[in-house]
């Protein structure tokens, strides 16, 4: 299964890593790359010396392709932007912002620039200002959040550009990705599953919420701040939920939010830490190596394909 985004990306499996602040370092998008996909660094809001450094590390550790996460919202945005011309990155995708008055500068690198969308007609606006690839990544991711599913979201998207088309969002296994590839896409970002690699940073007890997730075991926080982010259901999010209902003041409400990724990504207090992850969760049961996780989905997903083919064939007889 030869799409059109792995001769774009260079890999071997239309499979991205999704970009999780905190979390993808280079250790994980190293193992992803290596695996076969594209393994991808976050830079979330870490300053430019570190995100640098994580990508030199990475280069250390694969030969192979890998991108960077940019939340164009970070106070570093600017200074990063320019930082991956300099380090040579391949694979810029970005996220919270309009990456426009960048892409100029990436392209004329050889820089393969994939937006992450929600809308339709935000794909057309990336389309235009010269993106290689959009990433349409519906509400059931984790983290931030838009308010279309994907299942809607990747067929519209797919219809309105003529770039490949990534689809996000509550995707873990092989059904989830022929889903998207049927719905339009060339291929899947996924972020959840790669939680519980083996190779991921992120705490253990951060992994062991993962695993021991049932399907109504995530909500969305924060939609009052125009800012909603899926989370694990704990006593972060109840008491967040609490405030919310209370109609505290937004800036109460961003001050009660800050710092609570990092407690629960790096120092393992999953209680009142904020728990990021998509509905997909409750799927997920099994710590795996990121090549176990990458050959395991792709060889379910041609399965699938395989079997539909066979029963495709008996139709009408």
């Amino acid at each position: 299964m030869k799409l059109k985004i792995c001769e774009l990306l260079n890999i071997e499996y239309p499979i991205i890593q999704g970009g999780m602040a905190w979390i993808s370092d280079a250790c994980l998008a190293a193992a992803v790359s290596n695996a076969g996909g594209l393994g991808v660094i976050a830079a979330g809001n870490a300053p430019l010396d570190i995100v640098r450094d994580e990508i030199r590390k990475a280069k250390k550790l694969t030969d192979k392709p890998f991108g960077v996460n940019l939340m164009l919202l970070g106070p570093y945005a600017q200074e990063i932007a320019h930082m991956l011309v300099e380090e040579d990155v391949k694979v810029v995708i970005t996220g919270a912002g309009n990456p426009g008055k960048y892409i100029k500068m990436w392209k004329e690198k050889g820089i393969v620039v994939m937006p992450v969308v929600a809308s339709k007609a935000l794909a057309i606006r990336m389309q235009r200002s010269g993106a290689d690839a959009v990433i349409a990544e519906g509400m059931e991711s984790g983290g931030h959040v838009g308010k279309i599913t994907t299942m809607a979201l990747i067929p519209q998207v797919a219809d309105s550009v003529e770039i490949p088309v990534i689809g996000a969002g509550g995707i873990a296994d092989g059904r989830g990705m022929a889903a998207a590839i049927a719905l339009g896409a060339n291929g899947v970002q996924i972020g959840t599953r790669f939680l519980v690699a083996k190779e991921c940073p992120v705490h253990e007890n951060y992994k062991q919420k993962v695993l021991k997730a049932k399907d109504t075991d995530t909500q969305v926080t924060g939609r009052k701040t125009g800012h909603p982010v899926r989370i694990l259901k704990n006593k972060f999010a109840k008491e967040y939920t609490k405030l919310e209902k209370e109609n505290v003041g937004l800036e109460q409400l961003e001050e009660f939010g800050v710092g609570k990724l990092h407690l629960a990504a790096i120092k393992g207090d999953i209680d009142n830490g904020s728990v990021m992850a998509g509905q997909c969760a409750g799927l997920i049961n099994k710590a795996q190596s990121a090549k176990e996780i990458i050959q395991e989905i792709y060889s379910e997903t041609i399965e699938l394909f395989k079997n539909i083919e066979k029963e495709r064939s008996t139709w009408g007889k």
